[in-house]
C-alpha cells in the first residue's frame, strides 16, 4: 500500500479506535491515537467494568482484514448455544444454529484491546498517547486541544482528518452537538434496567464449574442473569435488573441479606457457585444501559464519528463490538473506492452504515425482551428447534434471524432484520395455527414457512408504498 500524505488524529483508544488506528497505519497513513485513560497494558483492570464480549463473524471478518485471525483464536472460547437455567435448577441447551461450524466466541475486552494496541504500536507511522483528555475541537481547522492528566499541560494536535472513536459518552460527538452550525441531532434512549458484573470463580484446579462452551442465561421475565466463560476457568456473570421499578430492583437490594435472599429465590444454582456474591455486589459499580443515535456522523468531510460514538447499542445481541469492527471494514471499502476524496468517503460510509446501525440497535432491544422473557417459553423453544432443524438439513435455504445477524457477515443488519422478523412472524403464525404438526414432514414445514415469509415481506413492502 502506498503512503498517503494525510495526518490522522483518532480520539479514543478503545476497541474501535485501536482497530482503526491499526488499519489506517497498515494503509500508510500517519496516525496519532489519543486516549484519556491510562494505558490499560500498564494498569490493572477495574473490577466490574468490562462486560465480556461475544466475537462473531462480523468481528472475525475485521480481524482477518488486519491479519490477526490466528492471534484472536487464542483469546476465544467458542459458545455453541444458550444454556437456559430455570428457577428449579434444571437446564437445557438451545443451539445457536444447526450448523456445527456456527458459534460465537467469548473474549476478554482488555485482552483484545491489548492485542490491537500492541499490533498498531509496532507500525512506525502509528503513535499512541494516553492520559490526555480532549478539551475542545476546531472542526473546520481539524485541530484538537488536550489536557495531560499528570502535568495539566495543554497540548494541541493538528491533523488533516479526525476520527471520533471515544465511545457512547463521546467528547467528539458532544463538541459537534454544541456547535450549532453543524446541526447534529442526538438522542440517548435509556433502558429502565441497569447491570452489575459478578463472578463464578474457577475451581481450585482451575476448571470450569459449569458448561464452558455456552452462554448461560437465567431468564426470569422482568430480569435475568447471564454468564460467559473466561480462559482462566471463571465465568463473568452479569445481572440485568430493573433499576427502581418492579418488585426486585437495584434500589431495594441494599443489604447483603436482601441480595442473598434474592439470588437464593431467583438464581439458586448460580448462587451456589458464587462464594463472593454479596461482597462483589456492593463493591462493583452499577452500570447503565442505553441506545445512542445521532446524525450526521461527519463534518466538513474532515471529521467522522465511528463505532459507539455514532451508534452505541445495548449488549443483548452480542453485536456492539462486532458492529463497530464492521464499521472499520465498511470504511476501509470506501477508502479504497474513493481514495483521497474524503468528503465522498465519509458521506457514502454514513449513508450505508446509518440504516444498518439503526437496525442492529432495534434488534438488540428486541433480543433483550426475548432473552429475559421468551427463551424458556415452550412456543419459543418449538420455534428454535424448528429453525435449527431447517439450518441443519437445508443450510442453503434457511437462516434464522439470529443466524442472519450473527453468522452472515455479508448480509447487512437492515436486511437481516427485515428477513428475520418476517420469518419469526411466519413460524409463530403457523405454529399457533396448528399447521406445523408432527405429521408434516420437515421439508413441507420449510416450504410453508418460506411461502408465509414471502407473503409477509410482500405485504410489508406494499404497506410501505401506500
Amino acid at each position: 500500500m502506498k503512503t498517503k500524505k494525510e495526518q490522522v488524529l483518532i480520539i479514543g483508544a478503545g476497541l474501535c479506535g485501536s482497530l482503526l488506528a491499526l488499519r489506517l497505519g497498515q494503509r500508510g497513513y500517519d496516525v496519532t491515537l489519543v486516549e484519556k485513560r491510562p494505558d490499560l497494558r500498564m494498569v490493572g483492570q477495574d473490577a466490574g467494568r468490562s462486560i465480556n464480549l461475544s466475537l462473531s463473524d462480523r468481528g472475525v471478518k475485521a480481524m482477518k482484514m488486519v491479519g490477526l485471525q490466528d492471534e484472536i483464536e487464542k483469546l476465544c472460547i467458542p459458545m455453541i448455544g444458550r444454556m437456559i437455567h430455570d428457577i428449579s435448577g434444571h437446564k437445557f441447551m438451545s443451539l445457536y444454529s444447526g450448523k456445527e461450524d456456527k458459534y460465537i466466541n467469548s473474549i476478554s475486552r482488555p485482552g483484545l484491546n491489548m492485542l490491537l494496541l500492541d499490533t498498531a504500536e509496532k507500525l512506525p507511522n502509528v503513535k499512541l498517547h494516553f492520559n490526555k483528555s480532549c478539551e475542545s475541537i476546531n472542526f473546520k481547522n481539524t485541530m484538537a486541544v488536550f489536557e495531560d492528566y499528570d502535568t495539566k499541560e495543554k497540548i494541541t494536535y493538528n491533523a488533516d482528518l479526525i476520527f471520533g472513536t471515544d465511545g457512547a459518552g463521546s467528547v467528539v460527538r458532544n463538541n459537534m452537538f454544541v456547535n450549532k452550525d453543524l446541526r447534529l441531532s442526538f438522542s440517548i434512549d435509556w433502558l429502565s434496567h441497569s447491570y452489575k458484573e459478578l463472578t463464578i470463580p474457577a475451581t481450585k484446579n482451575g476448571d470450569f464449574r459449569s458448561e464452558q462452551n455456552a452462554l448461560h442465561i437465567w431468564p426470569r421475565g422482568e430480569n435475568m442473569l447471564i454468564s460467559l466463560p473466561n480462559l482462566d476457568g471463571s465465568f463473568t456473570v452479569t445481572l440485568f435488573l430493573a433499576h427502581e421499578t418492579g418488585k426486585d430492583n437495584f434500589e431495594n437490594l441494599n443489604t447483603p441479606e436482601k441480595v442473598s435472599n434474592y439470588f437464593e429465590r431467583e438464581y439458586p444454582d448460580a448462587k451456589a457457585l458464587m462464594p463472593n456474591l454479596t461482597e462483589e455486589f456492593f463493591e462493583n459499580p452499577t452500570g447503565r444501559l442505553g441506545t445512542v443515535k445521532c446524525h450526521p456522523w461527519n463534518t466538513y468531510g474532515k471529521t467522522l464519528l465511528i463505532g459507539d460514538s455514532a451508534h452505541a447499542i445495548v449488549p443483548f445481541y452480542g453485536q456492539g463490538m462486532n458492529a463497530s469492527f464492521e464499521d472499520v471494514v465498511v470504511l476501509d471499502k470506501f477508502i479504497e473506492k474513493y481514495e483521497g476524496d474524503w468528503g465522498k468517503t465519509f458521506s457514502e460510509f454514513q449513508k450505508e452504515r446509518k440504516v444498518d446501525a439503526d437496525a442492529i440497535a432495534d434488534l438488540a432491544i428486541d433480543n433483550f425482551y426475548e432473552m429475559k422473557e421468551h427463551t424458556a417459553n415452550p412456543l419459543f423453544q418449538k420455534k428454535r428447534k424448528l429453525e435449527v432443524a431447517f439450518e441443519d438439513h437445508y443450510p442453503g435455504k434457511y437462516n434464522s434471524k439470529y443466524s442472519l445477524v450473527t453468522f452472515n457477515a455479508d448480509i447487512p443488519y437492515s436486511e437481516a432484520m427485515k428477513r428475520g422478523r418476517a420469518q419469526d412472524k411466519a413460524i409463530l403464525k403457523l405454529l399457533d395455527g396448528g399447521k406445523l404438526t408432527d405429521s408434516v414432514s420437515l421439508e413441507e414445514k420449510l416450504s410453508l414457512v418460506l411461502n408465509e415469509t414471502k407473503n409477509i415481506l410482500h405485504d410489508d413492502d406494499t404497506a410501505k408504498k401506500i
